[in-house]
Parts: C-alpha cells; sequence; structure tokens
C-alpha cells in the first residue's frame, strides 16, 4: 500500500530549469502539471499521468541550493517522521534540511544516509 511504512512514497526532480524539465516530460511521457504554490512565492509542480499524480518537480535556483546537483529526489514513508530522523542521526545519517510540514501533503526531512546519498522521509497527511 502507498504511503505505508518503509516503501518509496514520492519521487521529485530537483532541476534549475523547470520549464525544460515540464516540456520533456510532458514531450515523453505525456505528463501535465498541476501548480502548487509554496511559502516565499515558489510554484511546485505536482505531475501527473491522467488524474494520477506521479511526481514533482521542484525548483533549485535559488542561493540556499547552490551546492545541490540537479537530480530526481525519492522519499520513503515512514511512521514517525521525528522519531525516525533520531534513530537515522544516532546511526550515522545527518540532516541536511530540518522537519518541516507540507499542510495536506505530510511531515518530511531530507537526510543524507551514511554514504552520503541524499533522500527524503516523509509522514503522509491522513
Amino acid at each position: 500500500m502507498r504511503g505505508s511504512h518503509g516503501k518509496f512514497y514520492w519521487n521529485e526532480l530537483m532541476t534549475r530549469d523547470v520549464a525544460r524539465a515540464k516540456k520533456f516530460y510532458a514531450d515523453v511521457m505525456g505528463w501535465s502539471f498541476d501548480a502548487m504554490p509554496m511559502d516565499g512565492g515558489m510554484t511546485y509542480w505536482v505531475a501527473k499521468m491522467g488524474d494520477e499524480p506521479v511526481g514533482g518537480i521542484f525548483d533549485i535556483r535559488g542561493p540556499e541550493y547552490k551546492d545541490v546537483p540537479e537530480s530526481w529526489m525519492p522519499y520513503i514513508a515512514v511512521d514517525d517522521v521525528d522519531a525516525r530522523v533520531k534513530k537515522a542521526v544516532k546511526a550515522g545519517g545527518k540532516v541536511t534540511k530540518p522537519v518541516f510540514d507540507v499542510p495536506g501533503v505530510g511531515r518530511i526531512v531530507i537526510l543524507q544516509e551514511p554514504g552520503g546519498a541524499g533522500i527524503g522521509w516523509m509522514t503522509p497527511a491522513s
């Protein structure tokens, strides 16, 4: 079941050229995109295949993302993101973006696992 603890839940493309990415995935996959306003006037793009959300596109042009490479970021559903972050840090993980809430979506953290790979964990909203 999607959203179950320990299963991959969401994928998000982090890019500096949202228009190029949207055109590529629209042309190649047939995806459409819905705008989701974010804090600070940014827009998150929810990619859809028909009516089904399949991923997202996140703009990383801001200076706070200068060292972040363009890439796909997977998210794993967890039962309690706050408790799991404590375990991750104890096990050698590093928090790269502290826990935050996205209304209607869930509670999210971005981590680096001990080998350096980035991963998002989220407790999906009910």
